[in-house]
């Protein structure tokens, strides 16, 4: 063999070496799964604003075995429900925003690394979008936040909860989502936004600066000269963990308002379309090809004596539309 014919086998060895080694789990297997929920309990912990993401379907999953731990991509799809960020009640008791209420798809490109058997999530990059489909006539249609009309709509339905009060006065803290609704009667709008216990030593009010004032989400709907109010209000004393997430509740979320510190973007979801980033884009992160996933098949398949039909690896199922 001579040296030029030598040195292309060695180049060819070096580089099939240098090749991760990469395995693809089921979509629906545990350590699937796991990772899923790590990933949707982080996302939420990020963002400060809108509401909670429940996990809906895994879309696809790779796992590199590297020196340092296991790094795993993934992608997810989430879907909003209907608890604000702020309110502790657990996700696990948390519903899922309907169609036809114009549900939010959260889909997240999420990259976890497993060290001593833990799992943390290292990047991520999310896009959110508002479902179109099995929208049906009539139904309420969402609105931008910054809608004029909507937004003095808020404001006269906060006055009447205001009036309905005693010796606590509540300002607009976030507005959650803004809807219209088209009804014999003409026009309506369908509003969902949080209020917090107001400070009024001076005018106007403003939010009151303690970790213990009064908050909750308000929903309304009418119109400005006639409509119905409802606010329930979080509680902030006791911090809540829900049993069937991977990570406890945080109870700033609760207690503050005001975003952490952190070193990562918040992920937030409330305007759909918008993509997020955290720090570094992810090392792995390729175009999505969900057809191209569901072709593989399982590395290690059980021995079996007639024809073999390959299983789907990805997607996973979906847990509600």
């Amino acid at each position: 063999m001579n040296l030029l014919s030598f040195t292309v086998v060695l180049g060819l060895l070096v580089g099939t070496w240098a090749q991760p080694i990469v395995r693809r789990p089921l979509c629906d297997s545990p350590e699937a799964e796991e990772a899923a929920l790590v990933a949707q309990d982080y996302l939420n912990a990020q963002h400060h604003h809108g509401y909670k993401y429940v996990l809906n379907q895994i879309d696809d999953i790779k796992v590199y075995a590297k020196p340092d731990g296991d790094e795993y991509d993934m992608e997810v799809d989430l879907l909003e429900t209907d608890c604000h960020v702020l309110d502790p009640l657990p996700l696990a008791n948390c519903t899922v925003r309907p169609k036809v209420q114009t549900a939010v798809e959260g889909d997240c490109d999420v990259v976890l690394k497993k060290v001593g058997g833990v799992l943390k999530v290292i990047a991520f990059k999310c896009k959110s979008e508002v479902s179109t489909e099995d929208l049906c006539l009539g139904c309420p249609s969402l609105l931008p936040l910054n809608n004029t009309d909507a937004l003095d709509f808020v404001h006269a339905s906060l006055t009447t909860f205001n009036n309905m009060t005693v010796n606590t006065t509540h300002v607009l803290l976030e507005v959650g989502r803004l809807s219209s609704q088209v009804v014999s009667g003409g026009p309506i709008f369908i509003t969902e936004y949080v209020v917090v216990e107001g400070n009024c030593t001076e005018v106007p009010c403003v939010p009151l600066n303690d970790a213990m004032a009064a908050r909750g989400i308000c929903t309304a709907k009418g119109t400005i000269a006639q409509h119905s109010v409802d606010c329930k209000m979080f509680s902030t004393l006791i911090p809540i963990v829900d049993a069937n997430s991977t990570a406890a509740a945080d109870p700033a979320l609760a207690a503050d308002p005001a975003p952490a510190a952190d070193p990562a973007p918040a992920a937030d979801y409330d305007s759909a379309g918008e993509s997020l980033w955290s720090k570094g884009q992810p090392p792995h992160f390729r175009k999505r090809d969900v057809s191209a996933a569901a072709a593989a098949v399982v590395d290690a398949p059980a021995v079996q004596t007639g024809p073999v039909t390959p299983v789907p690896v990805c997607p996973g199922r979906v847990r509600f539309f």
